[in-house]
């Protein structure tokens, strides 16, 4: 539960990683699994950075008390203490940095599987191991900004390698971008392009009236293939200032019903200023229901001395 024993450790996961993803296929299955462990260590280390108990599993009592200090009352040493997995390290990440960690849980999901097809059955997928391992380490670029370590000496005599995978990563992401907005314009004129404007603009406003899939937020926004009505969804954050309580928008995905438009992840982040900061509620525009405001001093209320008719009891 240390914060710089899981920093230690997650450098010596990350460079065992590095060496085997460098050695080939062969050691593709390692290079997984040790990334998957180096992420999750230094996504722990972030949570232990805010509290010890942030990373124990919660209805672990004996966990609690050794994350809290209290580990005197434990009845297992706290080499025995139960923290949280990759998932749930990341989801509680995530709740606190919002898009300040560029990775959401649908990105996570193939880094969590295979990393426990690995430790459990030996079992990974050598076609996602380049998609899984970039991950990772876009991951770890986020925390280590937050967590401020020096990536130089985290990255030591790999960071070539880390650099060259993020170019490709970011350069895949680009192409298949464009791609998808070349076939959300074919798509487009073919659905509407024999229409009139008077027509295509009614049949566009109810067909983009909802976002396409469910997502806790989102917000309208121009789709950059067709122009139509798209949707920013994601997650959202509050952030606090001296002044002011703003509830801000995590988006990390743009659907638009017109075109078959769906992008998320890294090519979400190509979408550019599509995703800058919105806020979905500021306090000062807030204004409370009236329906739970204080009841009216000058209203009549119940006499506290009131008693009921005994005979209403009695059937009269």
């Amino acid at each position: 539960m240390d914060v710089e024993q899981l920093k230690k450790s997650s450098k010596k996961w990350m460079s065992a990683a590095l060496r085997a993803f460098s050695q080939g296929p062969k050691s593709y299955d390692f290079a997984v699994h040790h990334a998957g462990i180096a992420a999750e260590h230094l996504l722990k280390a972030y949570l232990a950075s805010l509290h010890p108990a942030l990373i124990v599993e919660a209805k672990d009592f004996d966990s609690l008390l050794h994350a809290t200090g209290h580990g005197r009352h434990a009845s297992v040493p706290v080499s025995r203490a139960k923290t949280i997995g990759l998932a749930e390290a990341h989801d509680r990440v995530r709740k606190i940095l919002g898009n300040r960690i560029p990775i959401d849980q649908r990105a996570l999901r193939p880094v969590a599987n295979a990393r426990n097809g690995v430790a459990h059955s030996g079992i990974h997928d050598v076609a996602e191991v380049r998609t899984v391992f970039t991950t990772c380490l876009r991951l770890v670029d986020a925390l280590l900004t937050e967590l401020k370590i020096d990536p130089a000496p985290y990255w030591w005599s790999y960071k070539p390698l880390h650099d060259r995978l993020i170019e490709e990563r970011v350069k895949d992401a680009r192409i298949q971008l464009e791609s998808k907005l070349v076939k959300a314009r074919g798509v487009f004129e073919q659905r509407y392009g024999h229409l009139r404007p008077s027509q295509s603009e009614l049949v566009l406003a109810a067909i983009t009236r909802r976002p396409p899939r469910y997502a806790e937020h989102a917000v309208e926004r121009p789709c950059p293939a067709c122009r139509s009505t798209g949707w920013l969804m994601g997650g959202a954050h509050i952030e606090e200032t001296e002044d002011e309580h703003i509830l801000v928008l995590d988006a990390h995905m743009f659907a638009c019903s017109a075109c078959g438009l769906d992008v998320e992840n890294e090519e979400f982040w190509e979408l550019g200023d599509l995703s800058s900061e919105i806020v979905l509620l500021d306090a000062s525009d807030w204004e409370p229901d009236p329906e739970f405001l204080p009841d009216d001093p000058d209203e009549p209320t119940i006499d506290a001395d009131w008693e009921p008719d005994e005979d209403l009891f009695r059937g009269r």
